[in-house]
């Protein structure tokens, strides 16, 4: 606790001070909170918007001011964390931490082996090269493929970007995983708060990749 081992019968403030087990931050302070929302298409990822357009920030509880963690542009959907929490925030967006994000892309065309290698090995963007930390065709149609796309970074449209310069621009994209955490039962639009469990494994998971 705050850099010390603690010790049976200690007294706390929850606010004020730090809490790990195992070198993973527990989440005591009861001013935290932590909101995992499925962002709908054509709601921005900041928290005021001077156009007026629909905020992910409209969507939680505002009885608490929190800001996303991260961006999902508005032409996307899926999976976003809002939270007032800095430390987690830092540990989530990051590069130099790592914490992996997971999309799946319906795309254009036949998706082959060859351009999943692509995207892997890394392409050259406009900003610089980027590469997926992993890929893999889901399925295949006739016209069209569903790709999942493993990322460390979150660029801006990175993932729209690599899929157009192998030649198969995106039609829908979703990001279905922050680090390890999942939910395929949110709805668009819908959220919910995250329990302590699901906290200290996004903390870990930033850990784990810093520590390596």
């Amino acid at each position: 606790m705050d850099g010390v081992p603690a010790h049976l019968g200690q007294k706390i403030d929850p606010s004020v001070s730090k809490i790990s087990i195992d070198g993973i931050p527990l989440p005591i302070d009861p001013g935290l909170v932590y909101y995992l929302l499925y962002k709908p298409l054509g709601a921005v990822s900041t928290a005021d918007d001077p156009q007026g357009r629909t905020t992910v920030v409209d969507l939680v509880p505002t009885d608490t001011r929190v800001f996303p963690v991260g961006r999902l542009d508005a032409d996307s959907e899926g999976l976003l964390l809002l939270t007032n929490d800095g430390d987690l925030t830092l540990r989530l967006t990051h590069p130099r931490f790592g914490v992996h994000k997971t999309y799946v892309v319906l795309v254009e065309g036949v998706v082959r082996e060859g351009d999943i290698r692509k995207i892997v090995a890394g392409v050259d963007l406009d900003d610089g090269p980027a590469a997926a930390v992993a890929a893999r065709v889901r399925d295949r149609r006739v016209n069209e493929s569903l790709v999942e796309v493993t990322m460390n970074e979150g660029r801006k449209r990175e993932v729209r970007r690599m899929m157009k310069v192998i030649g198969h621009p995106v039609i829908r994209l979703v990001r279905t995983g922050i680090g390890p955490l999942r939910d395929t039962t949110l709805k668009p639009g819908d959220w919910r708060a995250l329990g302590v469990t699901e906290v200290r494994a996004l903390y870990a998971a930033g850990r784990e990749v810093a520590d390596g």
